[in-house]
């Protein structure tokens, strides 16, 4: 094996996604399994982790296991981390990757006018809360052993730009009108503030920590957003997940060791315009 490609290869590694029984971080865990990595797929979703892990160890021939996991209780979050590692063994790879729509649609699209607290709080608690809280764990733990890469997942709202509010005339996500909600925006600004946080704190001794802030990925909107997003992005189409994975494999492995407190942008250059 060469020397760069060596980079990339993850044998013996331990890696965690959260959310990863998702449309992004399915394609993480993928990614991780696939350059020989043993993943933790962790999602509130129990079923779904499991069944993902199983997919895993079948297409990639590697040790994969599907852990529940509410992101938002520091005491599942620390049950999840010490399963992992008596399972696993110690974690090398964390991508921070949950998140919530909430459980109330009409709700989390509200005007900035009649936004509730409520649905802003519930949202909150797991795109920066959360985040914080699987940080702090594994973190910690990379921390005292000399080495970790931790990847925030951010986004282009709030890491970047405001939404450009005309692109969601007409647009609609799985049957309804859409827009990208203001607890989105800052919770992902805050997810960005994070990571430059914990990059510096955490440089001297060992611990990498960076952000990946994705383009739109198809997953439920109609044509008609497709088409208005994709007007505004120069490569002139929406990301495929696989594409934002193979961002996220550059910074989780020692292709980018040195590299800390960036946030890598896989938006086909739309924060370019």
């Amino acid at each position: 094996m060469g020397h760069y490609t060596s980079l990339y290869n993850l044998e013996d590694r331990v890696g965690v996604v959260t959310g990863g029984a998702g449309i992004l971080g399915s394609e993480t865990s993928a990614a991780l399994a696939d350059h020989g990595a043993r993943v933790a797929v962790v999602d509130i979703d129990q079923a779904g982790a499991i069944a993902h892990a199983m997919h895993l160890e079948k297409e990639y021939g590697t040790v994969a296991i599907g852990v529940a996991c509410d992101v938002t209780d520091p005491a599942s979050v620390a049950a999840m981390t010490q399963r992992v590692e008596e399972e696993l063994g110690p974690i090398d790879i964390l991508h921070n990757n949950a998140a919530t729509k909430g459980h109330d649609m009409q709700k989390l699209f509200a005007t900035v006018e009649d936004y509730g607290i409520e649905t802003w709080r519930e949202i909150m608690a797991v795109n920066l809360d959360g985040m914080f809280l699987v940080s702090q764990a594994i973190g910690t733990l990379m921390a005292e052993r000399g080495a970790g890469s931790i990847v925030h997942t951010a986004s282009i709202y709030g890491a970047t730009m405001g939404p450009d509010q005309r692109i969601y005339e007409g647009s609609k996500y799985l049957g309804r009108p859409i827009n990208t909600p203001p607890v989105y925006s800052a919770s992902k600004g805050g997810v960005v503030g994070l990571t430059l946080y914990l990059a510096t704190y955490w440089a001297g001794r060992g611990v990498r920590v960076n952000a990946l802030t994705p383009g739109g990925i198809r997953s439920g909107q109609n044509d008609e957003f497709a088409r208005r997003y994709s007007a505004r992005v120069p490569l002139g189409r929406q990301a495929r997940a696989d594409e934002v994975a193979a961002g996220f494999l550059f910074l989780a492995s020692d292709a980018s060791s040195y590299v800390t407190g960036q946030n890598l942008h896989v938006d086909g250059g739309l924060s370019a315009w």
